[in-house]
């Protein structure tokens, strides 16, 4: 199972400093069931225990950087400590996911609808097409407001963060999902009407006034569906797998 989603999005394609594969656990480990989400922590290690799983695939990495101590003082650590305890094996597939063909910015211009879905400021690594954005074209324009509700439709979120409303029609679409601000200049330059990511810090907004529209949802929102693709990814590799999207909320943030 981790050799079939290592070959969807090959562990090269992860940005240096992550730490993508697998986290904890030994790799022939005969799965019963795996469980997949955005993060890991306690309440998700209890879910697969609770639904029969003995590994956990996540979008966002448990370990970032090496443990010193494994007791029960972080967050991190209990849940490393009650894998152990547990038997699980988890495996993380975060930026060579999101930078991978098919891969998160994919399953979120899906789930908009979007056409001629391709990557910008594309790379190749290890002769593999790789990109941490897409854009896509909407089936017919829409008033700025429209797009904006679509999009809050779409991913369920309770507000977008939005710089001054567009006055004039989106068609082209551009995309990271997280925290993708580092890519608004290269959205502009493929010539998108609106850019949609997870994060975007405060000064980014200004200066782009009808430019582009730009449309902040969430990082826990913009790669909620992350989890489809695992889904997909092993019910193709291994169809006698039992998979279930985990239910637990790990958003850590409340919106009041």
């Amino acid at each position: 199972m981790l050799s079939a989603l290592e070959r969807f999005a090959p562990l090269p394609l992860q940005e240096s400093w992550d730490n993508a594969g697998l986290q904890v656990g030994l790799t022939e480990t005969e799965v019963s069931g795996a469980l997949l989400c955005l993060d890991v922590n306690e309440r998700i290690v209890d879910e697969a225990i609770r639904k029969g799983c003995n590994l956990i695939v996540s979008h966002h990495p448990l370990l970032f950087r090496g443990l010193k101590t494994i007791s029960d003082l972080t967050d991190v650590q209990r849940t490393v400590m009650k894998a152990i305890e547990n038997r699980l094996c988890v495996i993380s597939m975060h930026t060579n996911m999101d930078n991978a063909k098919g891969g998160v910015n994919f399953r979120i211009a899906r789930k908009l609808g979007l056409n001629d879905v391709q990557f910008f400021a594309s790379k190749q690594i290890d002769g593999i097409e790789a990109g941490s954005g897409v854009v896509g074209k909407l089936a017919e324009p829409m008033a700025a407001d429209d797009f904006i509700l679509k999009v809050k439709k779409t991913f369920g979120v309770e507000c977008a963060m939005c710089n001054e409303l567009l006055r004039r029609p989106v068609r082209k679409v551009a995309i990271c999902g997280g925290a993708g601000d580092f890519l608004l200049d290269e959205a502009l330059k493929t010539g998108a009407d609106a850019f949609i990511t997870g994060e975007m810090h405060y000064h980014q907004y200004f200066g782009y006034e009808q430019q582009i529209q730009i449309c902040v949802i969430g990082h826990y929102q913009s790669e909620q569906f992350t989890a489809e693709v695992f889904q997909e990814i092993i019910q193709e590799a291994c169809p006698d797998v039992k998979t279930c999207i985990a239910e637990t909320c790990t958003n850590p943030i409340l919106y009041i």
